[in-house]
């Protein structure tokens, strides 16, 4: 039997990304090409800036991908590329170069969830994960808690409803002058704090929801700086990092934990961003090897957004049966 060769394309928000996926689960490229040091100047992504360096990005990313592999176009039987959610502009930048692609080396193409896209990063580093699992899931925009009951069947348990983990990381990485991205710097600098110092909420809702709401944290830990700036009281920001991250991770954990004992799985994968904070897997690891739960989570680089992920998804669909055609549209408000 022949080697089946996937490509993926990512270009939902800042990052361009290119992976060849070799059969299920052998991953043989997957390039980044990042516009952080850019966005970085503006305190967050312009969206109109990122289309256009996707634009400049992704077709010297699709030959370098395939020099890399040895392979050519016609070795390649799917092209997987992102449908949403996302940048309406960046997610346009993709599809229009995996659309050009299918139609001139009649490949067929499927249209990848870039949420999905998350869950399915742990297949490519732990071959030995399968469904049913508990999936967590906390990126930029989004934070979910995913029965995934087959490779292509989801269950949404919790989800946002306001501001997600990644998101509030940021936000409150900005207020105290921190930079962007805002994650990997709170991490930083939490590590250096007392997570016991400052007692922020803890919003979990209402009894026995599974929906999460980072708004109110948000609003409390800025408050607290705009307290301590106006009594000319010094900032200690280790301080209130920890406090902050702590508080965040004390939700996911416990809501995480909480549908673990319901479902009665013996797995927890967790992906997205955020699932790169320190703090979190080291917290989900004694979580769940004091149930004797089965511990997932990608490679850091397999946790920010990646092509690598959305060939993996786009892999499964399309054994699945799922098809999408040259009419294929962009989604960047869709959901799991």
């Amino acid at each position: 039997m022949s080697d089946f060769y996937t490509m993926g394309i990512e270009t939902s928000c800042d990052d361009s990304c290119v992976a060849i996926l070799k059969n299920d689960r052998e991953l043989l490229v997957n390039l980044i090409s990042s516009q952080i040091d850019i966005h970085t100047l503006f305190g967050g992504v312009v969206p109109e800036i990122a289309s256009r360096k996707h634009l400049e990005a992704i077709n010297p990313l699709i030959d370098k991908a395939l020099n890399e592999t040895n392979l050519s176009y016609d070795d390649i039987d799917l092209i997987s590329v992102t449908k949403g959610p996302g940048l309406m502009g960046s997610l346009l930048v993709g599809i229009s170069a995996a659309k050009a692609l299918s139609l001139a080396t009649n490949t067929p193409m499927i249209g990848a969830n870039h949420m999905r896209g998350h869950i399915c990063a742990n297949y490519l580093v732990n071959k030995d994960l399968k469904p049913p699992f508990v999936s967590l899931v906390v990126s930029g925009g989004h934070t979910y808690l995913v029965k995934v009951k087959g490779y292509t069947d989801y269950e949404i348990v919790g989800k946002t409803r306001d501001d997600a983990a990644g998101e509030s990381f940021d936000k409150v990485a900005r207020k105290m002058g921190l930079g962007y991205p805002g994650g990997p710097k709170i991490d930083k600098i939490a590590k250096k704090g007392n997570k016991e110092a400052v007692v922020f909420p803890r919003v979990m809702l209402e009894k026995d929801s599974y929906d999460f709401s980072f708004s109110g944290l948000k609003t409390a830990v800025i408050n607290y700086m705009h307290q301590l700036e106006q009594k000319d009281e010094e900032l200690n920001k280790a301080d209130i990092a920890a406090s902050f991250e702590e508080a965040v991770v004390d939700v996911l954990v416990e809501k995480s934990m909480r549908l673990i004992g319901e479902t009665g799985y013996n797995k927890l994968a967790v992906s997205g961003g955020v699932a790169a904070n320190s703090r979190l897997k080291e917290r989900l690891e004694v979580a769940c090897k004091e149930k004797d739960i089965k511990f997932y989570y990608p490679s850091l680089e397999l946790c920010t957004d990646n092509a690598a992920m959305i060939a993996m998804t786009g892999y499964l669909d399309y054994k699945s049966g799922q098809r999408s055609n040259k009419f294929m549209k962009v989604y960047p408000n869709l959901e799991l």
